[in-house]
């Protein structure tokens, strides 16, 4: 019983972390079958992905153990988590992603384990280890490898590196909302605190979009629709539901093993699907990225 009980936990742990993994090839397929912005296809993303953490928070709120009533200040820092975390870095990780390929762009992302340690030493004191350093030397050396090649003086490269600091800011937001909201999540739950986070960063979407668009951009072929729609469900619903239920059957220090399978999935799926190059320099600067967080991200026995 016990082994089966682990045996789903790595299950789900693996098909959520190549859920996730293919949102940026997603993204890009978007860009490649139609010209359409950023705030549209997320706007797309957001609100289809809606009705599903509406009916998550409809559900904990009825059903869920943690059922207590939550204090404005907390309801407060939801909407700004909200805010920074799932709205906020999405925007700059789709931005990004106009100029940048999918591979590049998830080793970027995947720093952010790395963020959240420079950002506790420096807002909650706690001093990194010589492990941690260590980890950060060689995440950053990798993704000196990975750009190495992409920077120089032509306007193609330029914006690449524009790219490259769009989706860094990303990761960056993203470590923010894990370092602010890591009491919260004790508080509120963390389906309940997804779900609610969710819900919240869908709201700047809409406006966005409101404001910056006409429904003219809505106008789109169906071969987009269906990409938005699994984007939505397949690469935002699905993995979050699944990672959940991962963290619990096999605990966060496993399944950041699992994790590093990311943008590994990624690399290959661009190289695959979207025609993305793989030179000795980015398969060596992914490697060290990788190596590096699993490093700040394995507890020792």
């Amino acid at each position: 019983m016990k082994n089966s009980y682990r045996f789903w936990g790595i299950v789900f742990a693996l098909a959520g972390t190549i859920s996730f993994a293919f949102r940026p090839i997603l993204i890009k397929l978007g860009y490649s079958v139609h010209p359409v912005s950023a705030t549209t296809l997320l706007f797309l993303r957001m609100t289809m992905s809606l009705p599903f953490f509406l009916a998550m928070a409809w559900w904990m709120r009825r059903h869920g153990p943690a059922a207590a009533s939550i204090a404005r200040r907390d309801w407060l820092r939801i909407v700004g988590l909200g805010f920074l975390g799932y709205y906020l870095a999405s925007l700059l990780d789709f931005l990004g992603l106009q100029y940048v390929s999918a591979g590049v762009g998830r080793l970027i992302m995947f720093l952010y384990p790395t963020l959240v340690v420079i950002l506790s030493a420096v807002f909650l004191k706690k001093n990194p280890t010589f492990r941690e350093l260590a980890a950060l030397a060689i995440t950053y050396t990798g993704i000196a490898f990975v750009l190495s090649g992409q920077i120089s003086a032509a306007p193609e490269q330029r914006e690449f590196v524009f790219g490259a600091l769009l989706v860094f800011s990303s990761a960056m937001c993203y470590a923010v909302y894990l370092v602010t909201g890591s009491q919260l999540v004790k508080r509120v739950g963390s389906v309940r605190f997804t779900a609610y986070t969710m819900i919240v960063s869908t709201m700047p979407a809409v406006l966005q979009f409101l404001v910056l668009e006409s429904p003219a951009a809505l106008d789109l072929p169906a071969t987009l629709w269906w990409i938005a729609l699994a984007l939505a469900t397949l690469c935002t619903v699905l993995p979050v539901l699944l990672v959940a239920e991962a963290l619990r059957r096999i605990g966060a220090n496993h399944f950041a093993l699992i994790g590093a399978l990311g943008p590994v999935t990624t690399v290959l799926a661009d190289f695959a699907l979207l025609e993305g190059s793989l030179t000795m320099a980015k398969l060596l600067g992914g490697a060290l990225v990788i190596s590096g967080v699993l490093l700040v991200s394995l507890k020792r026995n």
